[in-house]
């Protein structure tokens, strides 16, 4: 009887061995996984301790930051994932923070202020030795979350697809290493701790579901790797599209397939990435969803459509004077040619008006910034005495004049709304459907046709490197709002003048407005470079009429290349020294920004003019 049981208990055993052998608890080793991303932070940690010994002036100081970064870099996916704020504080622009909490400017810290005061030079050593004490703090914080969270999944894939994310955003801009200029080093190092990671992971599964596919992922991977590792150029001489084109986006494809052929993530709908797009320059490669208001997600089409006839309805605003279009030109990119706009008695307003492709992918509304939402930025119109002058809390009676709203607002709300929230929320909607990720950019960098001229291929490569345009506009949604984690949408100080004539620096004080904070003076929202070449004039105040004006004011360093007292400028350069043959390419450049049917539209109104 004993043997029988004991027998019979073996072949339990035996069982769940092999269920158990199929399931990622057993078969993933995630916690070695963790393990390498802890290792490498601490080995972080443990050289700027080094360094932090050390006269600011050492002449090795260069060599064991590389080391410092290296191992960050290998740690980052894990320590940003579960701490975004603090990773990226630790391994982030070199410029003063401001805290809304309290009012506080905070110095900057983290691995990019330190690279600057050793290449630089001319920190006093307790300056130094202060940066790196903060530095360490930060990485202290991300220790702690690496030391009790284990990682799933979940955290996996979504951190590794977040690394990739900086790998076409951050390292082909150097936007992490603005003065070393290590961008390709880190690619190649980024990949290389990916490879590593999947064999220890991934690889054994993958090599029994579809072996062909652990083949291919290799191959991408050693082809980007070499290609990466092997360049002993200038690195502002990298051919960027190329190796985005032809290296990183199959890496991203081949990853996509080996998550799907896993089976141990299906993705979500969570994060500001499309899981199931094979690249990050897709028509769908980001997430709506993520950059919606919670109370306005997963609106009905009937919802979009009642938000389209709004937005053409001059009857929302008092005195039946303008409409969301009056500024709005569908033919114009969704912007009206101006200056700047118009208000509802025809008299200029200070702005120029942006377009609203892609508006949708920001956190920051405006041009000073002042609205967190795109809801919050409508409800602002409606509410301005010089635009649309309604109350947002009432609803607009006149409207009614038309009767196939009263159908509507019932198919969409079960009722005729109360007040002009609704009305706010379908306009926010429809407005939301302004995508625009076609472009001839979009399709030759996806490689479904190779139409782009050498020129133009010159003009992005200067824009992710040379020109440094990729640091405020990162790729690829173009505008400022700042990857990996699109949390946030930069304001900058660049100094912009008040009239072409570059004689003097503007003086609208943007989002100084807001905390009437000294370095917001002259601060404005970074907006998409994406169909710059149908949305002339430029700039907040509308003074540039063509690109070229654009790119020679950047050119010559903004307004402080201009001669302008601006304390607090936050360009990344003092002037770029283009040649002529650079700007024109770079102009070249931003014209295949334009989507297809945008420039259809545009097409069609001017043939219908002449």
């Amino acid at each position: 009887m004993r043997l029988s049981k004991l027998l019979a208990l073996l072949a339990v055993i035996i069982l769940c061995s092999c269920d158990q052998s199929t399931s990622d608890v057993y078969v993933i080793n995630w916690e070695g996984t963790r393990q390498y991303y802890l290792k490498h932070l601490k080995k972080a940690k443990e050289g700027l301790r080094q360094l932090e010994s050390k006269d600011p002036e050492d002449t090795g100081n260069k060599a064991l930051f590389a080391e410092i970064r290296n191992n960050f870099k290998i740690a980052e996916p894990y320590a940003s994932y579960l701490n975004p704020e603090v990773g990226h504080r630790a391994n982030g622009p070199a410029l003063p923070v401001f805290r809304e909490d309290n009012g506080k400017v905070l110095a900057p810290i983290g691995l990019q202020k330190i690279e600057e005061s050793i290449y630089e030079g001319g920190v006093e050593k307790e300056q130094f030795q202060q940066e790196i004490k903060y530095t360490i703090g930060l990485l202290d914080v991300l220790q702690e979350n690496i030391e009790k969270r284990e990682l799933t999944p979940k955290r996996f894939f979504v951190a590794v697809q977040q690394q990739l994310m900086r790998l076409i955003s951050f390292s082909m801009s150097n936007f992490d290493t603005p003065i070393s200029a290590q961008g390709v080093k880190d690619a190649a190092l980024t990949l290389e701790s990916l490879r590593t990671i999947y064999k220890n992971t991934l690889q054994t599964d993958i090599q029994k579901k579809k072996p062909g596919l652990d083949e291919q992922f290799l191959k991408s991977m050693d082809s980007a790797i070499k290609q990466a590792s092997d360049y002993s150029g200038k690195n502002e001489d990298f051919d960027r599209y190329t190796y985005v084109r032809d290296y990183i986006n199959p890496v991203c494809r081949n990853w996509k397939q080996i998550r799907d052929a896993s089976g141990y993530w299906e993705g979500s709908e969570d994060y500001p990435f499309n899981f199931d797009a094979p690249t990050f320059f897709e028509p769908d490669s980001f997430n709506l969803g993520y950059f919606t208001p919670s109370v306005n997600k997963n609106p009905t089409q009937e919802q979009v459509d009642l938000g389209e006839k709004l937005f053409f309805d001059p009857n929302l605003s008092e005195g039946g004077k303008v409409s969301c279009a009056s500024c709005h030109i569908p033919a114009k990119a969704y912007q009206d040619g101006l200056q700047t706009a118009m208000d509802n008695t025809g008299r200029p307003l200070e702005r120029n008006t942006p377009t609203l492709i892609n508006s949708a992918y920001q956190q920051s509304f405006f041009w000073d910034g002042r609205s967190q939402d795109l809801l919050s930025q409508i409800n602002q119109v409606f509410t301005n005495n010089r635009e649309f002058n309604s109350e947002v809390h009432t609803f607009s009676n006149k409207i009614l004049q038309d009767s196939s709203y009263i159908e509507l607002f019932k198919q969409t709300f079960g009722r005729v709304p109360r007040s002009n929230k609704e009305l706010v929320k379908a306009i926010s909607s429809y407005v939301s459907t302004f995508k625009g990720f076609d472009s001839k950019f979009d399709r030759n960098i996806r490689g479904e046709e190779n139409t782009f001229t050498a020129e133009e291929k010159h003009g992005f490569n200067l824009f992710m490197g040379k020109a440094l345009c990729a640091t405020c506009h990162f790729m690829p949604i173009t505008n400022g709002t700042v990857p990996p984690f699109f949390s946030e949408t930069e304001k900058e100080v660049i100094g912009g003048p008040e009239t072409a004539d570059n004689e003097q620096w503007d003086d609208d004080p943007g989002f100084y407005i807001i905390y009437k904070e000294p370095i917001h003076w002259g601060m404005f929202k970074t907006p998409t470079v994406r169909n710059s070449a149908l949305t002339a004039p430029y700039m907040h105040n509308g003074i540039y009429e063509s690109l070229e004006q654009v790119v020679d004011f950047y050119n010559k360093g903004g307004g402080a290349g201009l001669g302008f007292d601006i304390p607090h400028q936050t360009l990344p350069f003092d002037e770029l020294n283009f040649t002529a043959e650079e700007e024109k390419a770079l102009v070249a450049y931003l014209k295949t920004l334009s989507d297809k049917e945008v420039s259809n539209k545009e097409e069609d109104i001017l043939a219908v003019n002449n």
